[in-house]
């Protein structure tokens, strides 16, 4: 059994067990679930980086959620089942550090850990290639 979390002092409520998506930014977040809009990410843009490879695509305008969906994987090549859900974890937190203010809403976003890199990239770093590949896909804005 687990102890109860503390209470905030402030305002004597107990804090949530997880961050939300939004936390920070302007723009919605939601995670692709399913194998179909993973692989009609995979057949549009993408921009490798030392730690990651990101694949972006524009939805259609008949396609629900307006908002920005973003979906995390890892091969078998980046390590065991603990390796790659480290990488994975590092990936939704620098996710939910940049694409609120970085990405597009309308758009999946498709991020892909790296063998001996994801994991071992000092985040500011990990943020950064993800602030890299963004705007490489993106290009300039209008």
């Amino acid at each position: 059994m687990t102890p109860p979390e503390a209470p905030d002092h402030q305002t004597g409520t107990t804090p949530p067990a997880v961050s939300s998506c939004s936390a920070g930014g302007s723009a919605e977040m939601s995670v692709l679930k399913t194998r179909k809009t993973f692989l009609m990410a995979a057949r549009a843009g993408r921009q490798g980086t030392a730690s990651m490879m990101v694949q972006a695509r524009e939805r259609r305008p008949e396609e629900a959620d307006s908002g920005i969906r973003v979906g995390f994987t890892c091969s078998k090549k980046v390590g065991n089942a603990v390796a790659r859900n480290r990488a994975k974890r590092r990936l939704r937190e620098a996710a939910r550090a940049v694409l609120p203010d970085h990405g597009r809403p309308g758009w999946d976003y498709v991020l892909i850990g790296r063998a001996e890199a994801t994991d071992k990239r000092p985040f500011d770093l990990l943020k950064g290639d993800l602030v890299y590949a963004l705007r490489k896909l993106h290009g300039p804005r209008e």
